[in-house]
């Protein structure tokens, strides 16, 4: 039962990196290189969710660290984030963020859409 731990916990420990930034950063590149606009949203909403995970952890790490299964949830937390089947970065920007963003940004001119001459 020892090795099956041990090599248990390298897989753990590996996945999340994998899950977090590997798989991401590739997905990324393959979404700017795709036509669709629809993946474009996916990944960069995933960024800015995973931007805010990160900043919050730290911030937290002091209350997070005394959870037992914290980074396994965050594991899980992460995976429906940048699966395809959930879509669940592109889900919580259109149904939290994109709100706040209308709401706190309403009549400033997006840089984006600023004509320079």
């Amino acid at each position: 039962m020892g090795r099956l731990w041990t090599l248990l916990t390298h897989v753990h420990a590996f996945s999340g990196p994998v899950l977090m930034l590997l798989y991401p950063l590739y997905a990324s590149v393959m979404a700017i290189e795709s036509p669709s606009k629809l993946d474009d949203e996916q990944w960069l909403a995933y960024w800015i969710i995973y931007s805010f995970l990160t900043l919050a952890e730290m911030v937290l790490q002091a209350i997070l660290q005394w959870i037992p299964l914290w980074y396994t949830m965050k594991l899980v937390l992460v995976a429906w984030l940048v699966l395809p089947q959930f879509r669940g970065a592109a889900f919580i920007y259109e149904r939290y963020v994109r709100e706040n963003v209308k709401k706190y940004t309403e009549g400033r001119v997006h840089p984006r859409h600023s004509h320079h001459r």
